[in-house]
Formats: structure tokens, C-alpha cells, sequence
């Protein structure tokens, strides 16, 4: 590449893009009333001509051009640095010692720092990246150059390939930008999906295709656990844990459910005021044996668990609505940290579950968390279990249907599994949150079965319903997308459902079959029609009180269980098995 061609280049445009600047300038000012701008309807009908709305379209078009040109130019810049470093390491002596190198490193670093005027830091940063970019991620350094990522895309990238060996950067990157790889990333594409959400969706992959399992990844991360506190202005202070993904969960979802116990019409403080309010109730609530009295406290400063019914001091949240099931307080033993038990959804293979592979599991809210996190908690903390069929040949959820208006709790969890979070473009908020909503209104035709619901955010719901945005075309395993008032289209953001990993046994039995790979996959069975898709199973087989508090074994199963058929039970309305055989293959 030329870079004086390049620089030449943008000098030339540059009057182009002032006389850009001024042009929008007065096209963005329509006056006071902006009646200049109404069509004359003595001669021109408002059916015929619609000139505010047709500036705010221009306007809406001209915002996604210079997005798209932003990311032209950020390759520009990344192609720049990339020729100015690599021509400096030109220029570097052969016979240069380290010292020399490390100096002239540094001073490479300033001068892009000089002409881009940001820090050093940064400039390091932007340097190593554009040395990636051009040498290990030429997908993605293409895609910036034809404007269809951002540059917090190409950084979300480049983080989540950092540690990667070069074939797995390559497969993370064809994954997410090249459609016709062979599993490419469903939905919408990379760039049209927000960088957190962009983010969210990269880790998954990242964490389910890392080449050092996730358990080992997880044993090492979860020594560096810590509790963090930073003064802030205004007589403010921020308060941060680094911890295991589940007890995390565990605890956002719980303070969740209280503040929203706690609104109501008398209630001036918001959801988020109320999160801390509770959060801050329960930490600094005194309790025997862990820094308290066994007096009681003062009133201002009653425990959230302790409470009496019809007193609820300011910022304190009623024992009756919070989440059963949790220890309180005072039980918590010294060293010891109990596992969720309440309001915490997690997706686990089967074969994982029993102990025949090590295949990730899913926490809501969050992504990929190790198999073995997810036994503890389902012996642990799991009071029912919630057996949900899906497609053998992508891992997506079938379908299942309704015949009343209401959901039922396990149909709501049905749709925090199919969407994780609320499915209006850009809005990150944790399905905990989200309300179930009809898309075509009951009232108007509409079936309560999953193809007819979303769960957007109680934002997003209140813009449904106030304005012209409309979610349209949900499936069985994949959330709605969204049209807007100006017509334009935001596609759904998808899960990237992947087949199950087979236990040994059962691959060695399946190969002579040719069934692992998808072609040989039997059509997706027939769905029954009422609401049995979801079988319960309560304590009945106690997993979560036999000895050990382990999830077990897979040959090793607590009273009550013979082994995997146990958990279809006995007056199941499901299905029947396809492959009969299956457990005593396993066991054989």
C-alpha cells in the first residue's frame, strides 16, 4: 500500500467533508416553527409530499453513511500505523541490541501518540491492535474497510482472539463474518448487533470453542476473586466484587426481586435505587457470628430477613418479599459461600449433568459456565428440574404452544431461554426484568404459544404500545425483530445453538451410523400439542439432599434414581425416545 497515495488521498477530500458539514448544518435548522418546511396545500396535497418526514429520513440515512465512513477511515488509520511501524522496524539496525529496540519501540509509540493526540497507553493499544488487524485478522480488517463493523467491533474482536493460537482466531473470525463458513453466527450480522451485545455473543463462542476447557480456565480465574472500593466524588463510592459467575447471578437476581416487591404506587425510589437499598440492607444488617450482636439493631438498620411484617423502615427490604430458599445472614458459615437456590436459570446438557462430558453449560444472563459449576448447583441449590427437549442437529429448543392467555412460570422461562434478554435493538436489559408480551395482541387473533411472544424490557414494552415500533417474526428458537416508525428493519439477534458434544461411548456407537454429522440427523420430531414440553421434577429424586451435596455420578445415582431414563418419569406426555437403546449403550 502507497501511504502517501493514502495521505494525499484524505487531504483531497477533506473540503469535501466542510462543505458537507455546512450543508447539513443548515439542513438540520428548519427554523423556529419549521413552517418553511410544510408543503403549500393549496397546491400540493399532504399525501403527496411529506418534506419534514422526508428530512428526517435523510437524516436517519446520512447518520448510518458516516457510521459506515467512520469505520472506512478507522481502517485507514489501522493500515497507517500498521506501514509506520512496520517501517520503522525497517529502519532498526540489524546488530540493534534489545535495549535499542525497546527505545525505539517507545519512540514509535510517542510519535503516534503526537499525531493522534491521545495518550501513550493508547497509542500502544492502538499499535498492537493494528498489528493484529493486519497480520492474524485480515477478516475483520476488511470488514472495517468496507464499513460494515464498527471500530468497538474490530477491539471486541481483537480481545476476545487475545490467547487464541492462530486456527482458532481464524474459526472465531469466520464464524462472526464470513456467512458462508460452515458455522456461521445466526441472526443479524456482527455489525448490526450493539458492541455489548456484539461482546456478550463473541464470549460465548470464545468460551465454548477456547482450546483450554473452560473448568481449568475457571480453577485459575477464580483464585483472583476479590472485593474492590473506590472513592468518588460528591460523597459517593463505588463498591465491586470479581466473582464466580453463578454467585454473581445469584446475587444481582436476588436484589432484583426484592426492589421490584418493594415498588408500588407509595414507592418514590427507582428499581435501581432499590437494587442497592437492598443490596446495602443485607450487607450491613448485624448477625450472629459474622461481625454483629445477637441484639437487636436499631430501627433504621433492621435486616432485610428480619423485618416484621408491617414494618418496613426506609431502605430496607421485607423478608416476605424476598426470594425463598436463600440462607440468611446469620447461617452463612465463616469461609463458606452458599449456592443460589432461587431465581437462577441454568441450561445444562444432560450428559454434562450425569457426569458423561464436559460440555458447557448456560447461566442466564451470562453465558458458557463449566460443567461442574452447574452439577454443584443443581445438588446444591436446584429444587425442580425442568426437562426441555430440543433439535438434536443444532441444539435449538422446540417448539411448544398454549391454549389460554397467561403463561405459566415454566413458559416464562421458556422465553428466558430463547431470548436472554429484552430483544429490542440495543437494550441489554437481563430477561429477569423483561415482561411477557403477546406480539399480535390476544384480543386481536393472537396465541399464547412461543412464535407470538417476546419479552421486552418494561421500556420497550411501554414503546410498543405508545408508539409505531412493532416486533415482528419470532420462531421457535429465535426472538423478534423490530420495525421502526420510519419503516427500517432491525433483524432478531439469534443464540448460536450448537448440536450436543457426545459422550465417547455414544459417539463410538453413532459413527458406524455416520450421525455425527448434521446431514444424518433424523427430521425434527413431532411436537405435542398441550403444555407437557416441560416435564417438572421436584425433590422426588433428591438431588438436592443426598450425601455429599455433589451432583452424581453418572453410575453412581442417588436413592430414587436407576439412571438417565429415570428423569423421563413415568407418566410422561413427551415424545417417545428415539434412540431406546441409548442408556444401556452409555452404560455398556
Amino acid at each position: 500500500m502507497d501511504n502517501s497515495a493514502a495521505a494525499d488521498a484524505l487531504e483531497a477530500i477533506s473540503p469535501s467533508a466542510l462543505s458537507l458539514a455546512a450543508e447539513l448544518r443548515g439542513a438540520a435548522d428548519p427554523g423556529p416553527t419549521g413552517a418553511d418546511l410544510l408543503p403549500d396545500t393549496a397546491e400540493s396535497p399532504q399525501d403527496e409530499a411529506d418534506p419534514l418526514g422526508d428530512q428526517a429520513d435523510a437524516c436517519l440515512d446520512g447518520l448510518a453513511g458516516a457510521a459506515r465512513m467512520e469505520a472506512r477511515l478507522a481502517a485507514v488509520k489501522v493500515h497507517l500505523a500498521a506501514g509506520y511501524s512496520a517501517a520503522e522496524e525497517a529502519m532498526t539496525p540489524p546488530g540493534a541490541s534489545a535495549q535499542d529496540r525497546t527505545v525505539r519501540r517507545m519512540s514509535v509509540t510517542a510519535e503516534v501518540a503526537g499525531a493522534l493526540t491521545v495518550s501513550e497507553g493508547s497509542a500502544a493499544r492502538f499499535l498492537e491492535e493494528s498489528a493484529r488487524l493486519s497480520g492474524d485478522l485480515p477478516l475483520t480488517l476488511a470488514a472495517l474497510g468496507a464499513g460494515t463493523i464498527s471500530w468497538q467491533h474490530v477491539r471486541i474482536l481483537c480481545d476476545e482472539t487475545d490467547g487464541l493460537d492462530p486456527e482458532a482466531a481464524a474459526a472465531f473470525e469466520a464464524h462472526f463474518l464470513d456467512p458462508d463458513a460452515p458455522n456461521a453466527a445466526r441472526g443479524c450480522a456482527a455489525g448490526e448487533l450493539t458492541p455489548a451485545r456484539f461482546r456478550a455473543k463473541a464470549r460465548y463462542w470464545r468460551e465454548r470453542h477456547h482450546p483450554v476447557s473452560i473448568e481449568k480456565r475457571h480453577c485459575k480465574s477464580v483464585k483472583d476473586r476479590r472485593l474492590e472500593y473506590v472513592p468518588d466524588r460528591d460523597g459517593m463510592a463505588w463498591f465491586s466484587t470479581y466473582l464466580p459467575a453463578d454467585q454473581a447471578a445469584g446475587i444481582w437476581n436476588r436484589t432484583t426481586v426484592a426492589a421490584r416487591a418493594l415498588q408500588g404506587p407509595t414507592e418514590s425510589r427507582t428499581l435501581t435505587q432499590l437494587r442497592v437499598d437492598a443490596f446495602a440492607t443485607w450487607l450491613l444488617s448485624p448477625a450472629p457470628g459474622v461481625g454483629g450482636t445477637a441484639e437487636d439493631p436499631p430501627a433504621e438498620k433492621v435486616p432485610a430477613d428480619a423485618v416484621p411484617a408491617g414494618s418496613t423502615p426506609a431502605g430496607s427490604v421485607p423478608v416476605g418479599d424476598a426470594p425463598s430458599g436463600l440462607v440468611p445472614v446469620g447461617q452463612v458459615p465463616v469461609g463458606g459461600v452458599p449456592s443460589p437456590r432461587a431465581q437462577v436459570l441454568v441450561t445444562v446438557p444432560v450428559f454434562s449433568l450425569l457426569g458423561l462430558s464436559e460440555e458447557p453449560a448456560t447461566l442466564d444472563g451470562y453465558g458458557p459456565i463449566p460443567a461442574s459449576m452447574a452439577r454443584r448447583l443443581a445438588a446444591d441449590g436446584a429444587t425442580s428440574f425442568l426437562r426441555v427437549l430440543t433439535d438434536p442437529r443444532d441444539g435449538a429448543p422446540l417448539e411448544i404452544g398454549r391454549t389460554s392467555y397467561r403463561l405459566t412460570k415454566p413458559m416464562r422461562q421458556w422465553l428466558r431461554l430463547r431470548d436472554a434478554s429484552c430483544t429490542f435493538p440495543s437494550c441489554n436489559n437481563h430477561s429477569l426484568d423483561n415482561d411477557a408480551d403477546h406480539i399480535l395482541a390476544w384480543a386481536g387473533g393472537g396465541g399464547t404459544g412461543v412464535t407470538n411472544l417476546g419479552q421486552p424490557c418494561p421500556k420497550h414494552h411501554r414503546l410498543k404500545h405508545a408508539t409505531a415500533w412493532r416486533p415482528v417474526g419470532a420462531t421457535a428458537h429465535e426472538s423478534p425483530g423490530w420495525i421502526s416508525p420510519s419503516g427500517r428493519s432491525y433483524p432478531s439477534e439469534h443464540q448460536d445453538w450448537e448440536p450436543p458434544e457426545w459422550p465417547r461411548q455414544i459417539q463410538a456407537w453413532l459413527e458406524p451410523l455416520g450421525w455425527p454429522e448434521p446431514a444424518g440427523w433424523p427430521e425434527p420430531m413431532d411436537q405435542p400439542d398441550g403444555p407437557e414440553e416441560f416435564e417438572r421434577f421436584d425433590d422426588d429424586y433428591g438431588l438436592a439432599g443426598f450425601e455429599g451435596r455433589e451432583c452424581p455420578e453418572a453410575y453412581d445415582a442417588p436413592d430414587g434414581v436407576d439412571g438417565p431414563d429415570a428423569f423421563n418419569g413415568t407418566e410422561s406426555a413427551l415424545p417417545s425416545d428415539p434412540w431406546p437403546d441409548r442408556a444401556s449403550v452409555t452404560a455398556a
